[in-house]
This record gives structure tokens, sequence and C-alpha cells, in this order.
């Protein structure tokens, strides 16, 4: 027994040099962790110094991010001022540099800037007379639908059975033009004959419009009493929304049985012509001629705008300033309608194959992408100002841009620029900046969101026999096409922008 413990104990100074050999050689290895740059409880400062080199790092690249900024900024405000005609192209809006700029996005653009009307609309001097016409001298409207007698068109539509064939013609100008341009008999959206007395002494129009009870009206504010007394306001509604405005506001009934909203003549549209609110706000707003045939100057303002800038500034700014008849603003972020068509199927704002197959369409009939070449300065408007002297080639244009939002989809942004291209340089406007647009009006909210089961669609076949289907729009996307759009390729698209 006495030798197993002599045993024992000569067995514990190994053991305590086996711990020690141990304990070197986990502090050889925490050593090794720490060299390479993980610490344990004896690593500490030195992670501590690795983050603190990190925050610096990153604090010192925001500072020179910042001041790379400031002194592009500086470059490009000091290169608008300068003489030298390579550094100051960058500030001309047509050039291709400018262009290019744009597109990578390194181009700031305000999101609202002053506008230079006159001071004083008591002093404005109304031209008179009217633009004369020359190319287009008279133009006419067809009145009745060509019904087929096969069963297959049963009803009229607003904006008629255009075949192939008469869409095409009605793009050959001619002195004396007949062509559709909706209000067709028994289409619906028909006035009060109380309002159509009342619209006969309108010569200065503001027109709006509020369908399905999306919005209420704006007063619109900073009118001077000479526009009160030489513009009609006058808001366009169906029942629904008649009905919407009653509830949440005070309409007053003149003698006359005239409805208003303030300074809004309400003006009651029965039997709306289709399916889709959208397409149906279309009617006052393209086609303000034919609801207002006395109309000899319009403005057009969205239902959700409070418009804040007197009117009679407007139309001297943007048109007898300039001596334009038609007068919209640029789009903020697209130029071509390819782009445009790509931020409307992000957004859902249409069935995503419609929206391709309408732009297949046109890019079939030779309507390219926007370029600095182009005449104009973006084929994609922003729609919801619209000013117009009432021509007859003015008129054309919005018989023929309806009839497009009328055969295809509402979205009246794509067809726009398709209809200029097609008129040419027949058809001249003033396209002015979108900081300016956005200076003449308060946006205010929808009541509520707008969603339609079409906006979900995303194939073809789904649409097939499906009650999804618009019924009295947009016809054209299911009637034959006379050209083989097998394989056509729409352009890529590049995303400069998150906005649609």
């Amino acid at each position: 027994m006495e030798g197993d413990l002599q045993k024992s104990l000569s067995l514990r100074p190994n053991r305590r040099g086996d711990r020690n050999n141990q304990t070197a050689s986990d502090k050889d290895s925490e050593a090794g962790f720490l060299s390479s740059g993980w610490a344990s409880q004896d690593g500490y400062p030195v992670k501590i110094v690795w983050r603190k080199g990190f925050i610096r790092l990153v604090l010192v690249a925001g500072i020179l991010w910042m001041l790379l900024i400031l002194v592009a900024l500086l470059f490009h405000i000091w290169s608008c001022q300068s003489t030298v005609s390579f550094l100051s192209v960058m500030c001309n809006k047509e050039s291709k540099v400018y262009y290019m700029l744009d597109t990578m996005g390194l181009v700031s653009k305000p999101h609202r800037c002053p506008i230079p009307v006159a001071n004083n609309p008591d002093k404005i001097i109304i031209p008179n007379g009217r633009t004369s016409d020359k190319i287009v001298k008279k133009l006419s409207y067809v009145m009745e639908d060509e019904i087929s007698h096969n069963g297959s068109q049963s009803s009229p539509l607003f904006g008629g059975h255009i075949s192939w064939k008469q869409r095409e013609e009605s793009f050959k100008l001619k002195s004396n033009m007949k062509v559709h341009c909706g209000f067709i008999q028994g289409g619906g959206a028909n006035m009060d004959p109380v309002d159509i007395k009342y619209v006969k002494k309108c010569k200065f129009v503001v027109a709006s419009g509020i369908f399905d009870g999306y919005d209420l009206p704006h007063q619109p504010s900073n009118i001077s009493d000479r526009s009160k007394k030489l513009f009609c306001f006058l808001m366009a509604v169906d029942e629904v929304s008649l009905k919407f405005i009653r509830e949440n506001a005070t309409v007053k009934v003149d003698n006359d049985g005239g409805k208003w909203v303030g300074i809004w003549r309400l003006i009651l549209l029965k039997h709306p012509p289709y399916d889709e609110p959208r397409r149906n706000g279309k009617v006052p707003k393209i086609l303000t001629h034919r609801m207002f045939p006395e109309a000899q100057y319009s403005i057009w303002i969205d239902g959700k705008m409070e418009l804040i800038v007197d009117p009679l500034l407007m139309l001297e700014r943007y048109l007898w300033r300039g001596k334009h008849s038609f007068a919209i603003a640029q789009h903020k972020h697209h130029r071509s309608i390819y782009e445009e068509a790509d931020a409307n199927k992000r957004r859902k704002r249409y069935a995503r194959p419609l929206i391709d197959l309408h732009m297949k369409i046109y890019y079939y009939e030779g309507m390219k992408e926007w370029n600095p070449k182009k005449r104009t300065a973006s084929d994609v408007p922003e729609g919801a100002i619209i000013l117009r002297e009432h021509t007859a080639m003015t008129d054309l244009f919005s018989c023929l841009w309806f009839n497009e939002v009328h055969l295809f989809t509402p979205r009246d942004q794509l067809s726009f620029g398709y209809v200029a291209y097609r008129l040419g340089e027949s058809f001249n406007f003033f396209m002015f900046p979108n900081c300016e647009y956005n200076s003449l009006f308060v946006l205010h909210p929808h009541t509520r969101e707008h969603s339609s089961p079409i906006e979900w669609v995303k194939r073809l076949d789904e649409l097939k026999n499906s009650n999804l289907r618009e019924t009295r729009g947009g016809l054209g996307l299911f009637t034959p096409y006379p050209g083989n759009l097998k394989y056509v390729v729409l352009p890529n698209v590049t995303r400069t922008s998150k906005a649609g």
C-alpha cells in the first residue's frame, strides 16, 4: 500500500508539469488567434482598436464622398456659366451630354421652381380671334356607330367600333376631315339639358372631373376677379361621384337647376360609357372640346388637384407668349413610352400582357425610343394639366389621342407620344418643365385607392372567357391585328428611377 502511495505521489509533479505544458500551449494558441485579429479575453484591446479603425475609415470615406458631391455641384454651376462650349453644353437639356448625365442619374431635378408668369392678370391682353388653321380647316365627327348584323356587335360603343383601316386613315391629314371622336349616339356619357344650355356660354373653361367617388372638389386659390368672371369652372362627375359629393360636401342648386360646389359647376354625365372608371375619366380630360363645344380656350386639371395659379396667367405663360395652341408638362422621370410602360407594369396600373401588346403595336408601327435627336423634349407627358386653344388641329389631336385610349389601354401617357409621332411636325405643342408643373397645384390624396381586377392579370390566357375583360373599351387589343407581331421584341428599358 505504501508502494502505491509513493507511486501516486511520484505522479503528481508530472501532472503539474502536464498542466503547465497545457497552459503554455493554450497561451500559444491564444497568441495565434490574437495575431490573426481574433481575440479572447487577452485580445480585447486589439479588437477595440480594430473597431475604431473601421469606424474612422467609414467616416473618412463619407466625408470624401460629400466633398466629391460638393465639388461636382460647384463644377456644374461653374460650367453652366462658362463661355467654353464643351462645358456649357452640359446644361443644355437638348444636348446628348445632358441626356447621358440624366440617364446616369447625375442631373438634379428640382421638384418645384418659380413660374415666369406675368405680375397682374388684369393687365393681360387676350388675343383677338382664333389661330388660323393651315392644314386641317374643317373637322367633323362620326356620330353613328357602324354595327354589324352578325350579332357580334349588338350595341353602339361610345368611341365606336373603329376598324384598323379607319384608324390608319385618320392619321392622313387633309383640309376636310371626319373622324371618330367619342360621343357616338347611344354610347353613354349623356349630359343634362340644363348643363348643355349652361356650357354654351363658356368661351374660357377650367375643366376637371371626378369618377367613381375617388375625390372631392378642391376649390382653386389665387384666382383674380377677372378670371372668376371670364372662366367657367366645370367639374364633370358620374352619378356615383355626385352622390358621394352630396354626402361629404355642400352642393347648392341654383334657380335653373344647376349644381354647384363653391366655384365649381357640377356637370353630370349619365350612363358611364366604360366599365373602367379610369377610362371614363379620359372623356372630359381629352374630349374637352366635345363636351364644351363653344370653348375657345381650356385648362384641364385632374380632380385630385387644387389649382393655385390664376388661369389667365397660365394661358399667357404657356400659350399666348410663345404662340402655342397646346401645352403640357414633361414627365419628371420618363422620356420614352417604353420606360413609362415598364413603370405601369411595375405599379400594376393595367394588365401587364395588354400593356406589352399595346407597346408591340406601336413599335411595329415605327414608334422608336425617345432620343435627344427627336424634336420633342419627351414622348411622355404629365397629363394632369393640359392647356389648349381649340383649333381644328388641336381638336384633331385630342380626337386621335382619345381613339387610342378607347382602342387600347386607358393609360393615356402611353398613347400621347405615339399620336404626336404620327402627326409629326404638323402638330406643334409646348412641353414645359416639370418643376413648373408641380408649382401649379397642391396635390390631395384620393379618398380611397383605386384597384381593378384587370390590373393583376399576368397572362393573356387569364382573360379568355373571363369577366376581367372590359366589355366597352380596349377592344383593339382583342381584335386581330393586320400585322405580324409575333417576332416584335420591345426595346430594353433602363430603369433610371424608382418612381412610376
